[in-house]
């Protein structure tokens, strides 16, 4: 059943946002969603990746907004919707589709993430937004300095709700609905679930209804799926043959660390690839301007950790590459839905050693299907290469996934080594552990510090220092000092 957007109860102003945007039938999870949230009740909603989940709740909310005039309260413009996102990448990208469908309404919507300058959003708020689109780790910074008030929340949305659990954001997302009015919409919008997720979706919703319009993490049949087999040590050579000989742009690759992106990156480039790395030890402004050359062509290749596997919408990408598999097999779902959106078709190819063969398999268990191999000519992998265990590095796993929206508290209340304590003797000087031959181990990551960092109260900038990183994200200025991570 094909319905219109008119069909599904949207005014006039927004259906003539939507088709100026070029969309003219709503996908199969509008169809449903958009009715649910505008009857007003809660709803749990999941769908493939790319299949259109954002407009399915921005539409309806933004039809309420112009509907239902805010009850009285101690704000003169409240803020009445609330979407919390896990990246910085998904909450610009969220925060610009409210800007794109609510154009022809009178909606003021402030976007909060870490990693830019707080002041642009405080000054945001105090205009008064209507819908405010947030990170939870940004979002608390916020409440602590009372430059938001969420009492007055009619709406609140947990988009890619999954993400944010496997990001360790749950005491965040607690501390936030504690604030919130008890009689709200929730909407809950994921393109998995979880058991954690129908968890968390039975302590926060009342009587939802429920919109699936795909199976339990299935993948676009538009993207084509394969394997290329290789030895370990030339995927790199592998990846850049492939490039070059298939005359590939706007490629967009995955590795499983940061440290791996910006060697790949390093060698792609060094082979005549454009190419650049992008991930959760990269500021901001580095992030944003990857994104932008990436979109207009200007970059060939962009590197990435897990960091893109959501929230990145690009239109038309051809092609995604697994350079390393990922360890959690849902990861490979939301990698490959970057490609094969909105009616696209799409490419996914992971080069696969031996190392990765176990992963293959959890992964192709999860999708219910077997990938097709492949051997390229000159890169036949060797039948004996014995496969090696992944070790999970620092940075990687649950702790990479767990880079959190926030700045790191400071350090200097508690007595360092060596000073005295309140009561007036002195802290005795932790012995360092050493090496068999007698060195001294230092406990620092090599990629996250330098080696000779000061404590975090010494190296802290004031709200008010000047900063060259800058923006391309919409409706933000550029920062006058980085915060967050």
């Amino acid at each position: 059943m094909n319905l219109s957007f008119e069909a599904l109860g949207l005014s006039e102003a927004l259906v003539r946002a939507v088709t100026e945007l070029g969309y003219t039938t709503p996908t199969p999870i509008q169809q449903q969603a958009i009715p649910a949230v505008l009857s007003g009740g809660d709803l749990l909603a999941g769908a493939q990746t790319g299949t259109g989940k954002t407009a399915g709740f921005v539409l309806p909310i933004l039809q309420r907004l112009a509907t239902q005039n805010a009850p009285a309260g101690k704000s003169r413009r409240p803020v009445r919707v609330l979407i919390l996102t896990p990246t910085r990448e998904l909450a610009a990208q969220v925060g610009e589709s409210v800007r794109d469908y609510g154009k022809h309404s009178k909606v003021n919507a402030a976007i909060i993430y870490g990693g830019v300058s707080i002041n642009p959003q405080i000054s945001a708020l105090k205009r008064g937004a209507d819908i405010v689109v947030a990170t939870p780790g940004r979002l608390l910074d916020h409440v602590g300095q009372r430059t938001v008030d969420l009492s007055q929340v009619e709406v609140l949305v947990l988009d890619e709700a999954d993400r944010m659990l496997d990001m360790g954001f749950l005491p965040d997302m607690k501390r936030v609905f504690a604030l919130l009015p008890r009689t709200r919409q929730t909407l809950l919008f994921s393109a998995t679930f979880s058991d954690e997720i129908r968890t968390l979706a039975a302590s926060l919703l009342k009587n939802p209804a429920m919109v699936q319009v795909a199976a339990r993490n299935s993948t676009v049949d538009a993207t084509t799926q394969k394997v290329v087999l290789v030895d370990r040590g030339r995927k790199s050579e592998l990846l850049a043959h492939m490039i070059k000989s298939n005359n590939w742009f706007q490629l967009l690759i995955f590795t499983r660390t940061k440290h791996g992106a910006n060697r790949l990156a390093e060698f792609l480039n060094k082979h005549g690839v454009t190419a650049l790395a992008i991930h959760g030890n990269k500021s901001q402004g580095a992030r944003t301007r990857a994104l932008t050359e990436f979109k207009s062509g200007e970059l060939q290749a962009l590197v990435a950790t897990d960091i893109a596997a959501r929230g990145l919408d690009i239109e038309q990408l051809p092609h995604v590459i697994n350079f390393d598999l990922p360890h959690v097999p849902e990861d490979y779902v939301h990698r490959i839905g970057r490609t094969g959106r909105a009616g696209a078709t799409g490419e996914a190819i992971s080069l696969v050693c031996a190392d990765d063969k176990p992963l293959l398999t959890d992964i192709e268990r999860v999708i219910r299907r077997q990938v097709p191999r492949e051997i390229i000519a000159g890169f036949e992998p060797n039948p004996n290469e014995r496969a090696e265990p992944i070790v999970r590095q620092r940075g990687q796993g649950k702790t990479e996934r767990g880079q959190r929206d926030r700045p790191q508290r400071s350090s200097a209340r508690r007595p360092s080594q060596g000073q005295p304590r309140k009561n007036g003797s002195a802290q005795p000087a932790r012995p360092q552990s050493s090496k068999p031959n007698g060195q001294p181990v230092r406990n620092v990551d090599a990629y996250a510090k330098p080696k000779h960092a000061k404590p975090a109260s010494q190296t802290r900038r004031p709200a008010d220092s000047a900063s060259t990183v800058r923006t391309n994200i919409p409706g933000l200025l550029q920062p006058s000092h980085r915060r967050g991570r």
